[in-house]
């Protein structure tokens, strides 16, 4: 029998900007009582509470039928007084609503209903070559081909996140690939930077002005999940990783630079009723490579998630401040040491590489340029080492890529550090590439 999973997603702030800032809780919103979480509001002619839940389907033996069990399980919800959010149809076959807890047991209850579950919270984890484009050696990469002439990666990268600056004169953004599951109406403009940043990192252009990334000129498509604050919800992520299923054979590589707090039940969801694993493996198992960051709670990132999953490469942020090994650099923005593991990364067996994340210059929302630390920023330097490969490796997989970026990473970093699991993890280095 589908049950109800109700284990709660934390949110995570992955973005660490130079200074730090205090954590707080989201306040009550109109509609909503105190100590609700958000998108739960009070069902006025019932007394109960209505919150978000994701609803999956079981798979159904062909397409077709697929689709109209979708549309079929849609209806039904909408006849219990649901009003539906989000309908996916390419990473699983399901849905998102608002409902009551009555009507979501009655819904886990309904023939080919594989699970309900509780929608989550998740958040951000917040022309020079920069020093992790130097440090990772993609600035001697032969496919980045870095020298100021505007030679572009043919690669397709996908962010996953508060969305892309599209104007910025320093990207190759791909607006007609762009997708806002935050909110629909709207393009996935960024209203708050985290994402232009990431996208900086990944894929700034080799112009000759402001920054460059890990692999230039990479089109970058923007799929915005997270508000303007920087925060979402698991059904927003599953509409992003849905839409970029459905454009697999265009989309090479994933950066995801979010997650909250979960485990991985080791069976891509299913034992554990977890949508967005479920969701995750199916794009992988259609060729999408996923690059994610491990989170910045200093913990062992089998806590957290996507960045507990073996099907994505989890990544956890070096501090470096001067491009190349040593730890004679000084620290430029952090109290960090050049060299180490930074004071705030998740660490753990889930984690497959290191790569700089501290002090890391990119590009910011409204055309500019900023500096930001966290496994954040991490991440997108291993979803652009991830782009280089599969632009001359065009039908490797992501085990392939995956298995490609850890065994060309080295281990020319200080250690022990900072690192609380005793494991070192291989540093990103792209010469090869």
């Amino acid at each position: 029998m589908p049950k109800i999973f109700g284990a709660a997603l934390l949110v995570l702030a992955l973005a660490a900007a130079p200074a730090a800032a205090a954590a707080t809780g989201p306040s009550a919103r109109p509609g909503q009582t105190p100590g609700q979480t958000p998108g739960q509001t009070l069902d006025q002619a019932s007394g109960e509470t209505t919150g978000r839940y994701i609803v999956t389907l079981q798979d159904a033996p062909a397409a077709g039928s697929a689709e109209a069990a979708v549309d079929s399980a849609v209806v039904r919800a909408a006849s219990m007084g649901a009003t539906v959010l989000h309908v996916y149809r390419h990473a699983l076959h399901g849905y998102a609503a608002s409902m009551t807890a009555s009507t979501a047991a009655t819904l886990a209850d309904e023939p080919g209903v594989r699970s309900v579950e509780p929608d989550r919270p998740v958040a951000i984890a917040a022309q020079s070559v920069p020093t992790g484009v130097d440090r990772a050696e993609a600035d001697l990469s032969p496919t980045a081909a870095i020298d100021g002439n505007d030679t572009r990666v043919d690669a397709d990268v996908a962010v996953i996140d508060t969305g892309i600056d599209a104007g910025h004169p320093d990207l190759n953004v791909y607006e007609a690939g762009g997708k806002n599951c935050w909110l629909p109406i709207l393009p996935p403009v960024d209203r708050h930077g985290h994402g232009t940043h990431v996208a900086g990192t990944i894929g700034a252009l080799d112009n000759g002005t402001g920054v460059v990334g890990v692999a230039p000129g990479v089109r970058l498509w923007p799929v915005q999940v997270l508000s303007p604050f920087g925060s979402g919800s698991t059904s927003n992520v599953i509409c992003g990783i849905d839409h970029v299923t459905e454009h697999a054979d265009e989309i090479d590589v994933v950066n995801m630079s979010l997650g909250g707090a979960g485990k991985d039940d080791g069976d891509c969801g299913r034992t554990g009723s977890d949508a967005m694993h479920r969701a995750i493996c199916n794009s992988v198992a259609k060729g999408v490579t996923y690059a994610v960051a491990a989170g910045n709670d200093h913990a062992d990132a089998a806590g957290f998630v996507p960045a507990a999953y073996d099907e994505v490469i989890t990544v956890s942020a070096l501090a470096d401040f001067d491009g190349v090994p040593g730890g004679l650099g000084g620290s430029t923005c952090r109290a960090d040491r050049d060299d180490t593991f930074a004071d705030f990364s998740n660490y753990g067996r889930d984690v497959d590489l290191i790569a700089p994340g501290v002090c890391i210059r990119s590009t910011s929302a409204n055309g500019g340029y900023s500096t930001l630390s966290g496994t954040s920023m991490a991440a997108p330097h291993v979803a652009g080492g991830a782009a280089l490969y599969r632009a001359t490796h065009p039908d490797a997989s992501p085990a392939e890529v995956k298995e490609a970026l850890v065994a060309a990473g080295g281990m020319d970093w200080t250690w022990p550090s900072e690192d609380g699991d005793g494991i070192k993890e291989p540093l990103l280095r792209l010469d090869s590439f």
